[in-house]
Parts: C-alpha cells; structure tokens; sequence
C-alpha cells in the first residue's frame, strides 16, 4: 500500500555529505515528489525536506540508506 510522508534529513557537514546524500537521494529519485533544501552559509549544517510517496518499507529504505553516512540525521512524519 502507498502512503504519503514528509522526510527531514539533517546534515552536520553538508560540504562532506552533500555528494553521498545526493547518490542516494538520485537512486530513490522515484519517490521523491517534491525536495527543498535549506542551509546557512555560516554554518556546517544543512536540512532536505522531501516529501515521498511510496510503499512504507521503500521508504524506510530510504531513510536507512541516509542515515548509513555518518552524521545524517533522519525523521519522517506519515500520512
């Protein structure tokens, strides 16, 4: 069953996760509806917000696949 959810992913190091969190993000790209991102320039850290429909279990995939490199964080909301 599809479901619908909003996925914060919290990077510490955006300039040091930026390209593996993309690797992912690209490889689940077909659940992914709709991404934004945030960063302060005086500031290491950055958040993706996304938000996913798909089966539950491809999304948790997902959020273990993020929270696999070191330093992201991962929280999601269902609907």
């Amino acid at each position: 069953m599809m479901v619908m959810g909003v996925m914060g992913v919290l990077l510490s190091d955006r300039r040091e996760q930026a390209p593996r969190v993309q690797d992912v993000l690209t490889e689940y790209g077909d659940l992914i509806l709709c991404r934004s991102g945030v960063h302060d320039p005086a500031k290491a850290r950055g958040l993706i917000t996304l938000m996913v429909e798909a089966p539950e279990k491809d999304i948790d995939a997902l959020a273990v696949e993020l929270e696999d490199i070191s330093g992201v964080e991962v929280s999601i909301a269902f609907f």
